[in-house]
């Protein structure tokens, strides 16, 4: 599932253009091109850096090993008409995807690894990159070109979305804590050992789940694909909760463990929600794309790579962690204020 996802994401990517892809505005700003001029520079030679670091580790063959969408993703960049059909059939997979449980289930409405082999579970990692594409690819397939397209049950995704938050006044599952430091924030995953349906209980840990960024980021910006509005409590709540615990020196909640992929999210998620400054808990202002930009830039290796030191995730994989370095490089540029 996670490969099948991802290839649509580079899918919807891929398409982002005048046959029907829905596109993100720039955030205005009079003063930002000169503001971003010097680094902006950087970014780009830093993605250039990058972009020739993978296609090096490219086989032969032209696939890379385990991880070939994501590298492709931070690769190509085009608008072409072909990709539609392949675009839409793989939205239609993803669909087909989404739990249809009953509805005290935690893990109805979700998506999760979409093999026959993988738990009966959903996961938030996986529902947001699903929803990244779906919604990525709406205006496609609501264009009537195509013939007629199905589509996400939107209510049961955003209720699998609210059960994976920290926050009382929506989810109502019994493991929600009370700690106002876990308040607004999202977790992996819903269901815990008292998990109603026994074949999902089974893959569920006995603790309750905890909050950490990546996920925070995920689940702020599912929110945003379901339209949900950004001044909801719920986005509003999350957003706080990613302000007070703001670093770039590890993902919040894991330590290093999934650092790159917490770079990438918190890229996408600000950039979609036009999102210029966090305001810190202790009041200082932060321009998260110049500190993130520097932050990456500072970090890349001399063959152009990015690696993590822990291997969580698959992150001391160079080529993955590279991609996902370019992908939010890219995504910070294209949301600098023109």
């Amino acid at each position: 599932m996670f490969k099948s996802v991802l290839s649509l994401t580079l899918a919807a990517a891929l398409g982002t253009a005048s046959f029907g892809q829905t596109t993100l505005t720039a955030i205005p700003g009079e003063a930002a091109a000169a503001k971003y001029a010097s680094i902006s520079q950087e970014i780009l030679r830093a993605i250039e850096k990058g972009n020739e670091y993978l296609k090096s580790k490219q086989n032969p063959e032209g696939y890379w090993a385990q991880h070939t969408a994501v590298c492709m993703m931070a690769l190509l960049a085009a608008n072409k008409e072909e990709y539609a059909p392949a675009i839409l059939k793989g939205r239609a997979y993803l669909i087909k995807q989404q739990n249809h449980f009953a509805p005290d289930n935690p893990y109805n409405g979700g998506i999760g690894y979409g093999d026959k082999q993988a738990p009966p579970i959903a996961d938030l990692s996986n529902t947001s990159l699903a929803l990244e594409a779906i919604y990525y690819s709406q205006k496609l397939a609501k264009d009537g070109k195509y013939g007629e397209q199905p589509d996400l049950d939107w209510n049961a995704a955003t209720e699998f979305i609210n059960r994976c938050q920290q926050n009382p006044a929506v989810n109502k599952e019994p493991w929600v804590s009370n700690d106002k430091s876990q308040l607004g924030g999202f977790v992996y995953r819903p269901g815990v050992s008292s998990a109603r349906d026994k074949k999902s209980a089974a893959f569920d840990k006995a603790e309750p789940p905890k909050a950490y960024g990546s996920m925070t980021y995920a689940g702020m910006q599912s929110l945003i694909y379901a339209n949900v509005d950004k001044n909801d409590p719920r986005v509003k709540l999350a957003l706080k909760w990613l302000e007070n615990s703001y670093s770039l020196d590890e993902n919040p909640g894991m330590g290093v463990q999934g650092l790159y992929y917490y770079y990438q999210a918190m890229s996408k998620a600000l950039s979609a929600m036009g999102i210029d400054t966090l305001t810190l808990e202790n009041g200082r202002k932060v321009d998260w794309r110049d500190e993130l930009a520097n932050k990456l830039i500072s970090i890349q290796k001399s063959d152009g790579s990015w690696v993590n030191t822990n291997n969580r995730w698959w992150e001391a994989d160079p080529v993955l962690v590279t991609s996902y370095c370019v992908l939010a490089l890219e995504q910070l540029y294209h949301s600098i204020p023109r």
